[in-house]
């Protein structure tokens, strides 16, 4: 089937162009879900039940709070603030939305050898975590270097959602997603730059970074910051982009929502016209067939005089 003739796009061009849209959108999903399957947190396949698909979506959140949770352990450990019982209780935190979202994922899926084949590394963290519950001081560090490469498969995971987000022109989530990156941002840099005294100064470098300010107060001084600034740069510009079409988008949506209200109150108000002119031309239509019933007596009566008359 072509897409185009010699004069130009023909009627099936959109089909092709959609064809092809949506073979795009296919292709990256396989591309984020091969990721996921290799990086061991592929989620919920595409063609399983709907109680499983939202409960993926459900378990989200708590792993975007995990990752931020780990990054806030990772900064105090780093900067030698680090009780120890806030390492034993970001241990229980991770071990146990891990093992929540494993149990309760292998109930609702239909395929539970695919989905533990997929996301292996919830296995892993699960059976790793185990010595959380017996004791063994000896595993801890391990846990905790596997706690902060954790971060990189939740948000691969994630990705999809934070797109679709971003694309979609939601404002307020949009907003939470820039605040939450800025939050990490700033941890990170916090932890890997001896340029920053505490996390507020990374957050607040992380800030004016992301939207373009830059005031210069504070500047990374090892590679390690600089590389991971210029790579805040160009999300940054990312980042405002998106923010500012957000914002154009949400007041030409309420313009939108003004127009769409003026033309609901105007076609309430063409009914109510319509049902008027509607019970006007049935007056006038009895009104008119009554006259025609008088006419019709009037000239019985006057063809026949003597009706009526008695003797």
């Amino acid at each position: 089937m072509a897409c185009c003739s010699s004069t130009g796009w023909s009627a099936d061009a959109t089909i092709c162009f959609d064809a092809r849209c949506t073979g795009n959108n296919v292709a990256g999903k396989g591309k984020r879900r091969n990721i996921g399957i290799t990086l061991g947190l592929a989620g919920v396949a595409p063609d399983e039940t709907p109680q499983a698909r939202r409960a993926a979506q459900f378990f989200e959140l708590p792993l975007i709070l995990v990752a931020v949770w780990i990054l806030i352990d990772w900064y105090l450990e780093a900067r030698n603030i680090y009780p120890h019982f806030f390492g034993l209780l970001t241990d229980w935190i991770v071990w146990l939305v891990f093992t929540i979202e494993l149990v309760t994922m292998l109930v609702l899926v239909r395929d539970r050898w695919r989905y533990l084949r997929t996301n292996w590394l919830s296995v892993v963290i699960v059976v790793t975590g185990m010595s959380v519950l017996w004791g063994r001081e000896s595993y801890f560090g391990a846990l905790r270097m596997l706690r902060l490469l954790l971060i990189v498969p939740i948000l691969v995971n994630l990705s999809g959602t934070v797109r679709r987000i971003l694309t979609q022109n939601h404002l307020g989530a949009t907003l939470l997603l820039v605040s939450l990156f800025t939050l990490m941002s700033g941890l990170l840099v916090a932890g890997i730059d001896p340029a920053f005294e505490d996390a507020w100064d990374g957050i607040w470098w992380a800030w004016v970074t992301v939207s373009t300010v830059g005031y210069g107060d504070l500047v990374p001084e090892t590679p390690a910051g600089r590389v991971f600034g210029a790579i805040l740069i160009l999300v940054g510009v990312g980042f405002f982009s998106l923010i500012t079409a957000n914002f154009a988008a949400f007041f030409v949506s309420q313009e939108e929502e003004e127009v769409k209200e003026r033309e609901e109150i105007l076609e309430e108000e063409e009914r109510t016209l319509l049902m008027r002119v509607t019970e006007i031309e049935q007056r006038l239509a009895r009104v008119e067939w009554l006259m025609e019933r008088v006419e019709r007596h009037l000239e019985k009566q006057a063809s026949d005089p003597g009706e009526g008359k008695t003797d």
